[in-house]
């Protein structure tokens, strides 16, 4: 008779959750950062010798020790919500939007075209509602482009995406070349430094003050749209599943082209808040990456508008705090970025646990 040879069971098996409890998930969470502080400490004292505690004291100092280091970590804090926001309806949908840099310029460049060519010459509240509608207007049309590409040829929307910010770029230098002051600096300088035209007012006597608020009604207004209106259920019904969503009548078409032009008009928003109510100029790095990195605040927050809201002070803590290391500490921006990187990836390695679970070979099947 044959041998039979019995084959064991691999060591760890790996199992989606079917369900998991809100309470678990954040602690989930928690644990992955104090990890991440953990390990950074590590690799702070072998590195530079110093004490990991001072060095967390000093991102905090960076953050937050004074009123304007508060305001401006707020200000990050509520640009990256913003994009977030943007993002989270497209992505809810499964369209996968990598172009929030090259919305976030465009819309960048259509507020300082109306500063350049309209301060001064309008009220502040009208000039300032012009922005506003050209920032959203342009923002649109570049979300709409790969939309309809997505809809009449199905186009791959990440990569027809990430190619739109390289020409959002090259549109941002011919507009630095345009409008440099002075001429030959090859940059645009603060616009209306003298008279303020198409600045933000302050609000509450703070300087970023509107920038919060604008921030925090657009929050609330996806969180009504995305849970509350038959756009978002189409949209959400849609990023189950696709053909789904054309059985039950959905048209795909009209979905693209809505959710598009919503994420590129807010994104496109961001950029007036970015120039009128932060920089107060234009330049290929007014979005600094930040359409990217806003992909984490949509991604972990599932969506949640009031969760985006702990994500981005977390993102924009660690910014502050990195950049306040390496100027205190005499450490080049490597080193703090690595800080930065470290706790980042152990808070994207803790949605693993989260979805999915360790099965070891002889016991019962349990979460790790």
């Amino acid at each position: 008779m044959a041998k039979t040879t019995a084959t064991k069971s691999p060591l760890i098996r790996i199992a989606k959750r079917e369900d998991i409890s809100r309470p678990k998930a954040w602690l989930i969470r928690i644990a992955a950062i104090l990890i991440a502080l953990l390990v950074d400490g590590l690799i702070i004292f072998a590195i530079v010798h110093l004490n990991p505690v001072a060095v967390y004291q000093a991102m905090f100092s960076g953050a937050f020790g004074t009123a304007r280091r508060g305001w401006i970590t707020l200000r990050d804090a509520g640009i990256l919500l913003c994009i977030g926001i943007g993002l989270a309806p497209a992505f809810k949908m499964k369209f996968w939007n990598l172009g929030a840099e090259g919305q976030i310029l465009v819309g960048g460049i259509a507020t300082a075209g109306c500063m350049i060519y309209l301060g001064g010459r309008l009220p502040a509240p009208l000039l300032l509602l012009v922005m506003a509608v050209a920032s959203i207007a342009a923002g649109a049309v570049w979300g709409l482009i790969p939309a309809a590409a997505k809809a009449r040829w199905d186009t791959n929307e990440s990569l027809f995406t990430l190619m739109l910010n390289y020409v959002a770029i090259q549109l941002t230098s011919y507009a630095v070349a345009r409008w440099e002051n002075p001429f030959g600096s090859n940059t645009v300088g603060v616009i209306n430094q003298n008279t303020q035209a198409g600045w933000f007012p302050k609000l509450f006597g703070q300087t970023y003050g509107l920038n919060l608020l604008l921030a925090l009604i657009l929050m609330l207004a996806m969180f009504v749209y995305l849970n509350y209106t038959k756009h978002g259920y189409e949209i959400a019904v849609a990023g189950e599943s696709h053909n789904t969503a054309r059985y039950a009548g959905i048209n795909m078409t009209k979905v693209y082209l809505r959710t598009m032009v919503i994420s590129g008009a807010i994104c496109g928003f961001t950029g007036f808040i970015a120039v009128a109510g932060s920089s107060h100029t234009i330049s290929t790095s007014t979005a600094g990456g930040r359409g990217f990195t806003a992909i984490i605040v949509a991604w972990l927050s599932k969506f949640n508008p009031f969760v985006m809201v702990l994500i981005s002070m977390l993102l924009a803590f660690l910014g502050s705090g990195a950049t306040e290391i390496a100027s205190r500490y005499n450490l080049n921006d490597y080193a703090a970025q690595m800080i930065e990187g470290v706790i980042l990836f152990f808070i994207l390695g803790s949605e693993f646990f989260i979805n999915y679970r360790l099965i070891f070979r002889g016991k019962e099947e349990r979460a790790a």
